[in-house]
Formats: C-alpha cells, structure tokens, sequence
C-alpha cells in the first residue's frame, strides 16, 4: 500500500469517520464534529468502507481546473501583448485585447502574465527610491 497525499482537513475527517465505523461516535455527532449532515457522514462511511482512509480524499486532487486559461490561449495573449501592448498597464492591455483581439481575460491574469514575461514591474519593482540631497 502506498503513500495517500492528504491535507490536514481531509486527515481530520478520516479520525472522525474511523471513530464512527469503530462505534465510538454516532453520525450525528461526527455531523456535528466536521459540520456535515447525517446523510453526508453516512456517504463517507461507505466510502470509507470500501476504499479506506484514501477514499475520503477531495477527488479533484491533480485533476486540471474547468476555468483554466488554455495555453495556446495564454501563448497567444502573451505574443499580443509584447508586441503591441508592452508599454500598456495590464488594465488597459487586458481591454484592448478584449477590443482588438477578442480575447477576453481578467486585467489580474494580464498582470500575472505580464510580471512573469518582465513586461510589467509591480509597485515595489517600479518604486524610485528619493535620493537624499547633502547637507551644507
């Protein structure tokens, strides 16, 4: 049996349904325990049943978001911007991309994109800092 990558939340609710199979905690106090319903505990013991402690974890874990920015997308945008929108703040880039380009991404993905790429500084990169003038 190999190691199961768990989160400390997800290590929690396998102590809790452990109690509950062994009989040392009802569903409705493991209910109470991880803020779940009766019905929800009964599911997990099930699963926990018949997969052990590995089958109470989040089953997204490693699995690419539904919302992610394709990155044939993402290469594209990031051409776009350095050729014609490099001297732009990532809000206005992000609106003409949107305008020119029809290519509709938040302006904080473009700030993302636009740090990594070192076309954009953020505030802390871009401060000057006031050069003391020398006393008489």
């Amino acid at each position: 049996m190999g190691w199961v990558v768990m989160s400390e939340r997800e290590l929690n609710r396998v102590e809790v349904i452990a109690q509950v199979v062994r009989g040392e905690l009802s569903n409705a106090g493991a209910g109470n325990l991880l803020d779940l319903s009766v019905r929800q505990i009964s599911r997990l013991v099930k699963r926990y049943r018949d997969e052990g402690a590995s089958g109470l974890r989040h089953r997204a874990r490693g699995k690419r978001p539904n919302n992610q920015i394709s990155d044939a997308k993402r290469e594209y945008a990031q051409v776009v911007i350095s050729e014609y929108y490099s001297d732009f703040g990532p809000t206005l880039a992000a609106e003409k991309l949107e305008e020119h380009h029809s290519l509709k991404v938040s302006r904080e993905t473009v700030r993302k994109w636009m740090i990594e790429a070192g076309i954009w500084l953020n505030k802390a990169q871009r401060r000057t800092f006031h050069q003391p003038r020398n006393r008489r």
